[in-house]
């Protein structure tokens, strides 16, 4: 019985959910532990609203935002600029 779920034809499913399900925890874990907003000890609910803006922009300016900033939002900027650039025909 157990033979007719583990087929081949099924890993790529067991792999796509699997990384979904990992991006999930991390970005749950990243919104627990780092979010200036979320509280979880007594004590830091207790606190009330912080005016920590230090906190807020450490949090929403993480590194891939930094990595990417500046740069163009294309996927394949080679193949783009090979097929949009004049100069290259």
């Amino acid at each position: 019985m157990s033979s007719r779920w583990l087929r081949p034809e099924v890993y790529p499913l067991f792999a796509a959910t699997g990384l979904a399900v990992g991006i999930c925890a991390m970005q749950l874990i990243r919104n627990i532990s780092t979010n200036p907003e979320v509280r979880v000890s007594k004590e830091n609910r207790a606190a009330g609203v912080l005016d920590n803006h230090e906190e807020g922009q450490r949090y929403s300016q993480h590194f891939v935002r930094k990595f990417v900033r500046g740069r163009a939002p294309e996927i394949m900027p080679a193949l783009n600029s090979f097929f949009t650039d004049p100069e290259r025909s």
